[in-house]
């Protein structure tokens, strides 16, 4: 099972594609293997098994074996997760978690004092960051272990504050907080000129931990919109593109959909996206697999009609930050990264996910 969960590396940016429910798969079903055939591609293999567009916790279960989302090997086989994230009806995720716990327990603890380390997070992005789910929602959970796992033994406060702007603008430079979980990483820094100022900021003022998930984003429309299943980003020419207030404009401005090319609308979070598609305020909200899924199920008349865009998304990493003026911003970061190899290794990474999204389906 450590293959399964072992990553070989992280792009920090790769082209995939959603293909349409027509996609030529034969039936999958959760809980099993799947030898990948001629035709297939995991956003088909993802609505055989699931009924959903969300084919990420297949790519999560299976990332050493998928180098490329949109290009699957044919005779491959595929570990496709129970709907609640286990890898097989045997296996037991909480049990890989209290396992590593235990472990923890038994480490003998130094007596030298630290001070905590104050981690900031904010609601709104379900499954990944929310006070209302486990631990905090996914991300944060993967943080809080991280700091306890690789030879840590950090204590940490941890605080929401819902103006993810605010992060950036006065929390971190201001040094209220330490790391803020979390965000995508630009993917090409290289020429700032050509950036948005959202994304100039990140390149030049924060600094990053190691990638601790990679995340399918999506061009979410209605099925009738002129915008719905254009199939190169320079058709996107005079939409109304959605994104959430504070959230990472640097796959648009990298593919040159800056305003006045488009008009970009920017509401509090993804659900309020999903909400201005339904009432046509907008012609695309650009959102990530996971969190666009939840959106759509929280607006019962986008259900079953708001749908991703099959032929154009990206794969983005998303990281812890600390800003550059803390001191002690890239010693967190580096204890935060031996945490998470040792979770990778063990296989805690990935119960962690798991868990975490059961525990979020059971919510919803």
């Amino acid at each position: 099972m450590r293959n399964i969960m072992h990553s070989r590396k992280y792009l920090a940016s790769a082209s995939v594609a959603l293909i349409a429910l027509t996609s030529a798969a034969a039936a999958q079903e959760a809980c099993s293997s799947y030898t990948i055939k001629d035709g297939d591609s995991l956003g088909s293999i993802a609505q055989s098994a699931y009924g959903s567009f969300d084919y990420q916790m297949i790519f999560n279960a299976n990332r050493n074996l998928i180098d490329n989302p949109n290009s699957l090997e044919t005779g491959i086989v595929l570990q496709i997760p129970c709907e609640d994230g286990q890898l097989s009806a045997e296996s037991d995720v909480t049990q890989i978690i209290a396992q590593e716990e235990e472990k923890q327990s038994k480490k003998a603890k130094s007596n030298i004092y630290e001070p905590p380390i104050k981690l900031l997070s904010g609601n709104g992005w379900e499954p990944y960051t929310g006070e209302n789910m486990k631990g905090g929602g996914m991300l944060v959970r993967l943080a809080t272990t991280a700091l306890n796992r690789g030879g840590n033994d950090r204590e940490f406060n941890l605080s929401f504050v819902d103006d993810w702007q605010a992060h950036f603008d006065t929390l971190l430079p201001l040094g209220a907080f330490d790391v803020s979980v979390a965000w995508y990483k630009p993917a090409d820094c290289s020429n700032l000129d050509s950036l948005d100022e959202n994304t100039k900021y990140r390149c030049t003022q924060l600094d990053w931990s190691l990638p601790i998930y990679e995340s399918v984003s999506a061009y979410w429309t209605m099925p009738d919109n002129q915008y719905a299943e254009v199939k190169a980003y320079s058709d996107y020419a005079g939409a109304r593109v959605c994104r959430p207030d504070g959230w990472s404009l640097a796959e648009l401005s990298s593919e040159g959909l800056v305003e006045p090319v488009i008009t970009l609308v920017q509401p509090a979070g993804p659900e309020d996206c999903i909400q201005k598609l339904v009432k046509g305020e907008v012609d695309m909200a650009l959102l990530d697999l996971e969190g666009g899924d939840a959106a759509v199920k929280k607006v019962p008349e986008a259900v079953g009609v708001v749908q991703p865009n099959p032929n154009l998304s990206k794969l983005q990493t998303i990281h812890f930050v600390s800003h550059k003026t803390n001191p002690r911003g890239r010693v967190y970061l580096a204890l935060m990264n031996k945490g998470l190899n040792e979770m990778r290794e063990s296989g805690e990474w990935y119960a962690v996910i798991a868990d975490s999204l059961a525990d979020f389906n059971k919510i919803n």
